[in-house]
């Protein structure tokens, strides 16, 4: 099977398990975080704005991979459902969760032809505002908050390049450069609270992924090389990308999948046969590990393990996080092929 065919099928399996409408209104469609679904879960009262965000990008994945006015339509009707669930706004108080939403919109925008300038500007807009010269600059991880990370700055910045603001994000690029980069390992540690001067030292791949798109988007050769080769040296065990659990951390390694195939497609030497391996050998763990499920592959959250089934209570493979991580990972895998 075709990465492509297999990247159908995560599509597939999502939309069937998890694809609903919103309120059952017609004309609608949202994803449903969790299947099989809690009754919170069907009335899309836990409804995870961010994890919407990535499901309407790898949608735009799907559109590049195999083009087809329905999904085209698709596309456009699960932006105008954020909307709509959102009370009508576009934004929120994480400025990770808006500049989120604003990478996939503006993909849409350029990649599906959907009209959506005025969510991108409103997104953008709310970013500019998000910076301050606190600790050196940089924008907060949320509103009315201490903390600042590489998972707000990191897709703030590539989405500010894609618009043409390269001035803002050359000052999120050197702010996490120089304030959240190992220098013994060149891994992007979480991030820092202002007002005690901690950095925070996790390592999560969704860091990873966020700056290393930075460094694409700028063309920051010497420090994107720099962290494919930290990410293979300490987050791919066997050479697969490290689960991150449930939860949010169901997208991390995803979202990290993501721009090392960027990065297998725009550097040169060994740091992309790297990032291009990294992918595939993932890609092929993720895929090994499935179980059969309506609509297709069930995926699990660690790469490296099959499912167990049934699923009970919070076991993460229910999480629409999870399913979408794999889908992700799938897509970038077929950009490669």
């Amino acid at each position: 099977m075709t990465a492509a065919e297999r990247a159908g099928e995560a599509e597939n399996a999502l939309r069937t398990r998890h694809f609903r409408r919103l309120w059952g209104w017609p004309s609608t469609v949202l994803s449903r975080s969790g299947w099989p679904a809690d009754a919170g879960q069907r009335v899309h009262w836990h409804w995870n704005y961010w994890w919407q965000a990535h499901v309407l990008d790898c949608l735009v994945d799907a559109q590049v991979r195999a083009p087809s006015p329905e999904r085209a339509e698709l596309v456009s009707r699960y932006a105008r459902t954020i909307k709509l669930r959102n009370f009508g706004r576009w934004t929120n108080e994480y400025y990770d969760d808006m500049a989120w939403l604003g990478i996939a919109l503006e993909r849409a925008r350029r990649l599906v032809e959907l009209e959506c300038s005025p969510a991108v500007d409103a997104l953008v807009a709310q970013l500019r505002e998000g910076w301050t010269e606190d600790a050196g600059g940089g924008i907060w991880w949320r509103k009315n908050d201490q903390f600042k990370n590489a998972p707000a700055n990191g897709p703030a910045a590539i989405l500010h390049a894609r618009v043409g603001d390269l001035t803002r994000a050359r000052e999120l690029f050197a702010w996490m450069d120089s304030r959240l980069v190992d220098p013994v390992t060149g891994l992007v540690w979480d991030g820092l609270r202002v007002d005690t001067g901690e950095l925070v030292k996790h390592i999560y791949t969704y860091c990873q992924g966020v700056f290393l798109g930075t460094c694409l988007e700028l063309s920051e050769v010497e420090a994107a090389s720099r962290t494919v080769l930290a990410v293979a040296e300490h987050c791919a065990p066997g050479g697969v990308l490290r689960a991150q659990g449930g939860g949010d951390g169901g997208l991390f390694a995803g979202i990290l999948a993501r721009y090392l195939a960027l990065a297998a497609l725009r550097l040169e030497g060994a740091a992309a046969v790297v990032a291009r391996e990294l992918v595939l050998s993932s890609a092929e763990a993720c895929y090994g590990s499935t179980v059969a499920a309506p609509g297709g592959p069930l995926f699990s959250p660690t790469w490296t393990e099959p499912v167990a089934l049934p699923l009970v209570g919070g076991d993460p493979a229910r999480d629409l996080s999870v399913q979408v991580g794999a889908w992700m990972l799938l897509e970038a895998a077929a950009t490669l092929e």
